[in-house]
């Protein structure tokens, strides 16, 4: 161990002794940004760079429950993401399905996906709707992972399900109308069930939700990292949570 190492080592732990554990967020939503730009810095390629930000995956959940979060969701892959060329996308998609794969085998995960499967490559789908299966019984951590997401497309999927779930029910517009609300609908998001983020996390130092959460992060703290999610180290992490727990959360009060 170098001197930066034992240095780096002495203020982590330092920080998480100050850390209230009181106050940990119990939903931690990540969009996992910069592999790209962190593998041509490195110069290496974009896939190093995805390779490089999954295998990051596996520390920040060891993190996370060392501190009692609940849920994490994992942005993934957005559906402007399906936009990239072949020679990038391909490699990108099997990455997330190796990750999820190993996701499910480590047997503390739930895994639970978020995003529209139509979108999705037959294979990807499988390995997500096996993931889920296979990890529905674990008492662990909720791992949503976002793999064809977008919050626009959430919403309209909310509302589409809504529809034809009261269709089925015989229920008309106008009864509809009449009862429809902010918590019918969440009844029908990706994430149903589970609660809002207390807390999103953007690394990269890009200052924007680009649709992530749309709906569940209206009451959201966010915290903006500067550095890279493949050099996104425990530190930055417990930084966040200290960050977090110096806010006075008023929810619009």
């Amino acid at each position: 161990m170098n001197l930066r190492d034992l240095v780096y080592g002495l203020y982590a732990r330092r920080v998480e002794g100050r850390l209230d554990h009181a106050q940990v967020p119990k939903h931690i939503g990540v969009i996992l940004d910069g592999n790209r730009r962190w593998a041509k810095a490195s110069g290496g390629s974009a896939v190093q760079g995805h390779q490089a930000g999954a295998d990051k995956i596996s520390e920040l959940l060891g993190w996370c429950s060392e501190t009692e979060v609940e849920v994490v969701t994992l942005w993934l892959l957005s559906t402007d993401n399906f936009d990239r060329p072949e020679a990038e996308l391909i490699p990108l998609l099997g990455i997330i399905e190796n990750t999820v794969r190993n996701l499910a085998a480590d047997g503390r995960w739930r895994v639970h996906h978020v995003g529209t499967l139509d979108l999705l490559p037959a294979r990807t789908q499988t390995v997500l709707k096996e993931a889920e299966e296979a990890t529905g019984g674990i008492d662990g951590i909720i791992v949503n992972v976002a793999v064809g997401y977008g919050g626009r497309q959430e919403i309209a999927d909310a509302v589409r399900s809504l529809l034809l779930d009261h269709s089925a029910k015989g229920t008309t517009f106008e009864e509809l109308a009449e009862v429809v609300s902010t918590d019918l609908i969440s009844e029908h998001l990706y994430t149903r069930g589970q609660p809002d983020p207390d807390l999103v996390i953007r690394t990269s130092g890009e200052q924007r939700l680009s649709g992530f959460m749309l709906w569940q992060s209206a009451h959201s703290e966010y915290y903006f990292c500067e550095v890279f999610w493949p050099a996104f180290r425990k530190v930055d992490f417990l930084r966040a949570l200290r960050d977090y727990a110096a806010r006075h959360r008023r929810y619009g009060a």
